[in-house]
């Protein structure tokens, strides 16, 4: 590796926003996992950054000795080419999946950020006897729509509360949190009176309810299943092969655009007046900054802060 390579952005985030909506240049928003063993997250970190800094790929990456989470923005006429070295980047990236976004009208990132952490997902598991891998079976679109007219099975949505609010599959029970990790917590004591259903799990893209599958069946759990690829692959399949979309509302995303639209149903409620509405903010209180719903007339009103109290201050 050279020694004058900057392993890090340099520039302003204000001046990168700037650049690319002065550039307008075509970009696909993906994203992928790959829970494998790696053993010097640091070097791995480092060679993956250059790669993808050549193909201007914008994005917020994490790897961990359990594997990688990506989320992306690459120019379209790259992604190929990205795609390509991504899959001869490393052994166990052969059968990786990525998933191309819902919307691709709005741009997602403007700064490559690639960090290691302990974990690629922080679950707070600490029991030597859990064995990751043991997942649930993998289910397509077409599956999934079949589960969902299943008398004895349940839809478990392994998202936060936030995202479940504005968003989920018909009849989808939310487990109580706005962390996975306390999320985990609480799952198995939530579905204890559906231990003989069928389970089926889902989330964004995969990731989560990829572990939280492992994590019931460690404790007994038989009929576990789970949305391969998540909402994201879930819509893009049943929109290319014509099937009913079960999903309704918006799908959340952790990038500037917020939420991909799914169906046109209106399921979140302001905070403040309780209308249906299923925009989100943040408290323009930067000491609070909460995120929360808030409909036109409570933003007027409340100068697009949580509360009195924020506003005041």
């Amino acid at each position: 590796m050279n020694a004058m390579s900057v392993l890090y952005n340099i520039i302003s985030n204000k001046k990168l926003k700037t650049a690319l909506v002065e550039k307008s240049e075509d970009r696909l928003t993906i994203s992928f996992y790959k829970y494998f063993t790696l053993h010097d997250p640091f070097s791995f970190r480092d060679a993956l950054y250059l790669e993808l800094k050549k193909l201007r790929v914008f994005g917020r990456i994490y790897i961990a000795k359990e594997g990688i989470n990506a989320q992306l923005s690459v120019p379209c006429i790259l992604y190929k080419k990205m795609k390509a070295m991504i899959y001869t980047f490393h052994s166990s990236f052969s059968n990786l999946e990525m998933n191309i976004a819902l919307d691709n009208n709005r741009q997602s990132f403007w700064v490559l950020r690639v960090k290691v952490r302990e974990k690629i997902l922080a679950d707070g598991i600490t029991e030597t006897s859990f064995n990751a891998n043991d997942v649930g079976v993998y289910i397509d679109a077409n599956t999934t729509n079949n589960f969902q007219n299943h008398v004895r099975t349940v839809f478990v949505d392994m998202r936060n509360d936030y995202e479940y609010a504005i968003g989920h599959f018909h009849k989808a029970l939310a487990v109580p949190g706005n962390t996975f990790r306390y999320q985990l917590l609480k799952i198995v004591e939530t579905l204890r009176e559906y231990k003989n259903y069928n389970i089926v799990l889902y989330c964004t893209g995969g990731i989560r309810c990829e572990k939280a599958s492992a994590w019931i069946r460690h404790h007994g759990y038989k009929n576990v299943y789970q949305v391969k690829g998540g909402i994201i692959n879930y819509v893009h399949q049943a929109r290319t092969k014509g099937l009913p979309i079960y999903f309704i509302g918006k799908n959340f995303v952790f990038d500037q655009r917020m939420y991909e639209v799914v169906s046109k149903d209106v399921i979140g409620r302001c905070y403040q007046c309780g209308k249906l509405h299923d925009n989100y903010i943040n408290c323009c209180n930067d000491r609070c900054h909460k995120l929360f719903i808030q409909c036109d007339l409570c933003a007027e009103k409340f100068h697009s802060f949580c509360s009195i109290a924020c506003m005041r201050i």
